[in-house]
């Protein structure tokens, strides 16, 4: 799925994420802030890999990481400038 944003496949990555003790990062298809938080709450992932939606300019790194707050998903925090 990766390049497609339409989303992590989500269930791909809940079966790896009940099966191995390591943690899990969901990589591959992330079109919109959404999609992190379900990577997190859907897929059972550790963290959320993003490329696209920030290297075209879609999101900052600073919504990326609000959206998934506001998702009640702990996030590091953007400095201030």
């Amino acid at each position: 799925r990766d390049g497609t944003n339409l989303g992590y496949d989500l269930p791909l990555t809940r079966a790896v994420a009940d099966r191995i003790p390591i943690p899990v990062i969901a990589s591959g298809g992330a079109g919109e802030l959404a999609h992190l938080a379900e990577a997190i709450e859907e897929g059972g992932a550790d963290a959320a890999l993003v490329a696209s939606i920030l290297h075209y300019g879609h999101h900052t790194i600073a919504e990326a990481k609000r959206a998934m707050a506001e998702a009640g998903i702990p996030v590091r925090q953007v400095p201030s400038a």
